[in-house]
């Protein structure tokens, strides 16, 4: 690995990309450092080292590389540019028009993602406005009685949340920039820069807390499901396509064999940010009415905020199977890749074409979602139970949100690179 790692930088057009990618995050992670114009940095500072980890923003506060809590210019992270990416996907199953721009190729996707820029801006300045309003009023931060900002006027709200709305829009033009000049997905490398940046920090505040025992036996579970997430990820089912062959003019195509490949994990990470913001909307309930007496918001506050409450862990895993079923459902359908088959002579050997195919495919769809769902939910209630059983940091190293990103991403990057040093003639990482 390390031999073709060299081999990668030996290559001169591999390695600018490769260096160009570090720049990128390395002013990425200037960015998430320097503070908004009108906070109170030594007081926010203060408030973090007295704050309990795994509160209400500690989804965002992860996907912000711990940004968020510190009100950066990069607070509000990728998490809108998540939240409309998400957004866009679900309108396209139930608006035409937009259904129609997919399915003009290149050109309706460059168009859908400048709907997905416009629906991310709109998100920043409403998330902007949420996270500077909580700040002003001390709800960000809870137990903490210190001024996070240093005047609570209308010039310095205003001034914070175009700041860190243009932060959103850096981040997105950053993003692109890898996409297009770099190696990998952009936002994908983004998030991948920003989780990984928490990751240190967590892992060593297990030992500080528990020693080095526990820290021991963090790390060895870690590889251990390290391990697991890999194989899960790079786990599919092929099922085989045969194109017959047909005469078009004098020239003969088709006749050739190739596969579908079904993920185990089909749905990615997006189940599992699903649950987690489902999960927020009654906690974010009960921290607006802390004093309140009504009987729903008591359950709440008992059972469905506290994440090592077995009731949470429950609520959080069916939700995940849910997300999990309904995600999958709308982004792989099995009535237009029958419809495509059969349109272009192909046919999956023992099925008959059209409606066969299409019973065929949603069978066996259903058939290895089951387990995908399973493994996501066991995999991100790992943090969850970690911290009720030796009581250690909420936000555990591995496990949840951070370990699937980190792989996933990793795997995806690793694998782009190996396709380039392949075309060079060179030993890949993955052999």
């Amino acid at each position: 690995m390390l031999g073709a790692f060299a081999n990668a930088f030996r290559t001169p057009d591999l390695r600018k990309k490769l260096l160009f990618v570090l720049l990128i995050v390395t002013i990425f992670r200037l960015g998430s450092q320097v503070p908004t114009p009108g906070v109170h940095v030594a007081n926010v500072q203060a408030c973090l080292n007295q704050l309990e980890e795994g509160g209400l923003y500690s989804l965002i506060n992860l996907f912000s590389g711990g940004a968020l809590l510190q009100l950066t210019i990069f607070a509000l992270g990728i998490m809108p540019y998540i939240t409309a990416s998400i957004i866009l996907q679900l309108l396209v199953v139930v608006i035409p028009r937009l259904e129609a721009l997919k399915k003009e190729g290149q050109a309706g996707q460059a168009k859908i993602t400048q709907y997905t820029r416009y629906l991310t801006l709109g998100l920043a300045v409403l998330q902007a406005t949420g996270i500077v309003a909580l700040a002003r009023n001390g709800a960000l931060l809870q137990g903490c009685n210190r001024d996070l900002l240093h005047d609570n006027g209308t010039g310095t709200f205003l001034v914070m949340v175009v700041t860190m709305t243009a932060g959103t829009a850096v981040i997105m033009w950053l993003g692109e920039l890898i996409t297009d000049r770099g190696i990998g997905n952009g936002m994908s490398i983004l998030i991948f820069t920003q989780v990984v940046a928490t990751f240190p920090v967590s892992l060593w505040s297990v030992k500080t807390s528990k020693g080095w025992l526990t820290f021991g036996i963090v790390m060895v579970v870690g590889l251990i499901l390290v391990a697991a997430v890999i194989f899960i990820e790079q786990a599919q089912r092929r099922i085989p396509v045969q194109y017959a062959r047909r005469m078009v003019g004098r020239k003969m195509f088709g006749g050739n064999s190739t596969y579908i490949p079904l993920k185990v994990n089909q749905a990615g990470i997006i189940p599992v940010i699903f649950a987690s913001s489902l999960l927020y909307l009654p906690a974010m309930a009960v921290q607006f009415n802390p004093d309140s007496k009504n009987p729903v918001l008591d359950f709440v506050g008992t059972y469905l905020v506290r994440g090592d409450h077995p009731l949470y862990m429950i609520a959080y895993f069916l939700l995940i199977i849910f997300f999990t079923y309904f995600y999958v459902s709308i982004t792989f359908n099995p009535v237009e890749v029958a419809d495509n088959m059969k349109k272009y002579g192909g046919f999956i050997p023992g099925i008959r074409a059209g409606k066969p195919t299409e019973d065929y495919l949603s069978y066996v769809l259903s058939r290895i979602t089951f387990p995908g769902a399973l493994y996501l939910g066991l995999i991100s209630l790992v943090p969850l139970i970690a911290f009720s059983i030796v009581q250690a940091n909420q936000n555990f190293p591995f496990g949840g949100t951070s370990i699937l990103i980190m792989v996933g991403v990793a795997l995806d990057t690793v694998k782009q690179i190996e396709s380039q040093l392949q075309q060079r003639n060179y030993e890949g990482f993955l052999k």
